[in-house]
């Protein structure tokens, strides 16, 4: 009798184990792999509006949604400031539209020497350094 209870006890013992197992595996969240971040950057062309407002038009492919167009418009307005001899850009707009596999932003920024006021400003030396960072174009 002994024996039986001590073979019934590791049984027991074996079948928690198993049972923390399988609930563990359980517990495990589900994952979907992220599909692959390809961008087709297709150009920028660049219009002095008035003094310090410029607008940029950008398009791309593989987008994959409007942030990236936006990014890449912030890009362009960084390196133009650059280009210009300002430190910074002060993003005024950005229109997106996707039509199907192509993105186009219309995006437009006032660049200045000092730091403008408002809410969205760029550093355009740190964004430049950061859209070389992330593989995003500049002008």
């Amino acid at each position: 009798m002994r024996h039986a209870a001590r073979h019934i006890a590791t049984m027991l013992g074996m079948g928690v184990a198993l049972a923390a197992c399988a609930t563990a595996e359980a517990e495990e969240p589900v994952t979907r792999a992220q599909p692959v971040f390809e961008p087709g950057y297709l150009g920028i062309e660049t219009q002095l509006l008035d003094g310090d407002l410029v607008q940029f038009h950008v398009e791309m492919t593989g987008a994959r949604d409007g942030s990236d167009i936006t990014a890449y418009g912030e890009c362009a307005a960084a390196q133009y400031a650059l280009i210009r001899g300002y430190g910074f850009a002060r993003h005024v707009r950005t229109n997106t539209d996707d039509q199907g596999s192509r993105w186009t932003g219309d995006a437009v920024y006032v660049i200045s020497e000092a730091l403008p006021q408002g809410l969205r400003t760029i550093d355009a030396e740190v964004t430049v350094a950061a859209c070389e960072e992330n593989g995003i174009p500049t002008i």
